[in-house]
């Protein structure tokens, strides 16, 4: 049994998140949020899980340093400076960071790699998602990890292949791209599906979450598995030893 503590408590995925860490068994050390210090609550827990706000990242990963805690980073929409934080701590503490928790889209993201690395680069790769109407980020940072899958499988970066502004008189579809698109509405929780096109075949693997629980029990999974490990950069991949 561990202590765990949330970060971002009060979000829709910090409540998931307490009953998740009740569900397994485990003890709450306590939530913080917007304008409260993390300090004390790092000090209390075994490992810490972070839902708030790219803008509290850095400061959240600081105390998590400062306390020597191993912590999960779930929250999306990072940017270059974030990453560059994270990787920075990882030096001294175990940092686990992922677009998505569920085991689900974890097994999906290395199936979309494995894919991308047998099929010819003749065949297009999108990546189609849809969240519910709250969601600030776009695209998601699931759509997102699945592109990256697809990268690694082609061999490429997709910061130099990614597109995700098609409007109006675009041209014809560039060899090579790895398309996003995104839809927005209703309470949808996260659905996900990545689109191999070849030439008069498809093949199309997808993830459909049904509730934000199943995140939750992923995130929880994530960090029982944080604990005790030396400092590093971990995935959600190393959880399911992919």
């Amino acid at each position: 049994m561990a202590s765990f503590g949330i970060i971002g408590s009060k979000g829709r995925m910090g409540q998931a998140l307490a009953s998740a860490v009740e569900e397994a068994g485990h003890t709450l050390a306590g939530g913080v949020d917007a304008g409260e210090l993390p300090g004390p609550l790092a000090l209390q827990a075994d490992v810490l899980i972070d839902f708030s706000a790219p803008a509290a990242l850095e400061a959240n990963l600081k105390v998590a340093r400062v306390a020597g805690v191993p912590i999960l980073i779930g929250t999306t929409g990072l940017d270059d400076t974030n990453f560059a934080a994270i990787k920075d701590a990882a030096k001294a503490i175990p940092v686990l960071q992922t677009g998505n928790t569920s085991l689900g889209v974890t097994l999906l993201s290395a199936l979309v790699k494995q894919a991308a690395e047998r099929l010819g680069d003749d065949w297009d790769i999108e990546v189609l998602e849809m969240h519910h109407r709250h969601k600030v980020d776009a695209p998601s940072g699931t759509a997102k990890l699945l592109g990256e899958a697809a990268a690694r499988g082609r061999g490429v970066y997709l910061e130099e292949k990614m597109e995700s502004g098609r409007h109006g008189q675009t041209g014809a579809r560039k060899s090579g791209d790895i398309g996003f698109a995104t839809l927005r509405g209703g309470s949808v929780a996260g659905d996900h599906s990545v689109i191999f096109a070849g030439e008069q075949e498809r093949l199309t693997l997808s993830h459909s979450a049904e509730n934000r629980t199943i995140f939750a029990r992923g995130a929880v999974r994530g960090a029982e598995w944080l604990i005790g490990k030396p400092q590093g950069r971990y995935t959600m991949e190393d959880v399911l030893d992919l």
